[in-house]
């Protein structure tokens, strides 16, 4: 319990840069729940598979907020999400699943390569053109599948993937951000499932930490997701001054270094 304090704090800037962004806040939950999770000293070959977990367990609580207040604004294309879920339950299992079979070493590569792409988007600002139009039931179904896994993976709610892939299909950027919120809500619940399974399974060869469900560890969860719902919307109210600007270089310069740490640690 001493570390609920680093829990509430991870869990404030989450939630303030969650609300600021718009995103789930996976990319910055999971390098410094590594960093928290080494110095409980919790088995080093589970350590990374945790964080990823606990963070999309999180994601859980963040995508609902997101999505009831997209959907007030009427900003959710039901279409889309009714068409791409089952892409998307399938693609997170499979996600969810790899990732808990790979070592560390693999995933964490795999995880840095990912902060690296993501930040640089963000800084530059790169967003694909207009080209094309939605694809039919099986295009989306194929589009889901991807965002799922890919998601599940890194553990992030799928943003990242989604308003690209909607902007390039000539949907509107207020409803594009709407969808991919909605969008990341199955997201996230089959993620915490399959890394509550796999967890498990994994549990039965090598023992996980007290108040472990699978993958996510529970403490963690409840003061970053308690934090995280009370700075949210000091974060979306930010957005709209001045200062926005900055705290996202500011954001995407602490992705970078945490990226760089990991890799660091790595050698």
């Amino acid at each position: 319990m001493e570390w609920w304090l680093a829990y509430l704090a991870l869990g404030t800037g989450v939630g303030f840069f969650a609300g600021l962004l718009g995103i789930g806040g996976g990319l910055i939950m999971v390098p410094i729940l590594t960093i928290i999770f080494s110095a409980q000293h919790f088995p080093p070959e589970h350590i990374l598979h945790l964080a990823l977990g606990t963070t999309m367990a999180a994601i859980m609580f963040t995508s609902a907020s997101s999505l009831r207040t997209h959907h007030a604004h009427g900003a959710v294309i039901w279409r889309v999400v009714k068409y791409t879920a089952p892409g998307i339950i399938i693609g997170t299992a499979v996600g969810s699943t790899l990732a808990s079979s790979l070592s560390s070493r693999p995933l964490s590569i795999i995880f840095i390569a990912f902060i690296y792409y993501a930040a640089t988007q963000m800084l530059f600002k790169i967003t694909p053109k207009p080209s094309r139009q939605l694809p039919g039931r099986t295009g989306m179904f194929a589009a889901g599948s991807v965002i799922g896994a890919v998601s599940s993976l890194v553990a992030i709610g799928g943003g990242l993937l989604t308003i690209p892939f909607l902007s390039m299909c000539n949907v509107r950027l207020h409803h594009a951000i709407g969808t991919a919120a909605a969008v990341g809500f199955p997201i996230a619940i089959a993620g915490t499932v399959g890394y509550i399974v796999n967890g498990m399974v994994q549990h039965q060869l090598l023992p996980l930490p007290d108040y472990s469900l699978g993958y996510v560890y529970l403490p963690a969860l409840g003061w970053v997701v308690l934090a995280g719902m009370l700075t949210a919307p000091l974060g979306a109210r930010t957005t709209h001054t001045m200062q926005a600007d900055t705290l996202k270089k500011v954001f995407v310069v602490l992705l970078y270094l945490l990226a760089t740490k990991m890799l660091v640690g790595l050698f």
